[in-house]
């Protein structure tokens, strides 16, 4: 079994971080060729929907790396025990005269 490393994914940042830098310059400065491009129909309609998709994933990635290079880490949630839970007296309809 490996030993468990703290290593901090600097490498994977940079790389995903100029990827996501290019995205966005690559869309921004060819908009009008990708608007007409997708504007077309049929199967280029799903050229929105890939483009956001490669966004989401690129652009996360980069940034959930961003945040553990920077040493902000999820805190565990503490595990609940089995016995927590009260037993409450059940409920009685009472009439009162």
């Amino acid at each position: 079994m490996a030993a468990k490393t703290d290593r901090k994914p600097v490498g994977r940042m940079t790389v995903f971080g100029l990827l996501t830098v290019a995205m966005y310059a690559a869309v921004f400065t060819h908009a009008e060729v990708i608007t007409s491009m997708f504007a077309r129909g049929s199967l280029w309609a799903a050229g929105p929907i890939a483009t956001v998709f490669a966004f989401s994933y690129v652009h996360g990635t980069f940034a959930s790396d961003l945040w553990s290079v920077l040493g902000v880490n999820a805190r565990p949630q503490a595990r609940k025990a089995a016995e927590t839970t009260v037993a409450r007296p059940s409920a009685r309809a009472t009439v009162k005269a």
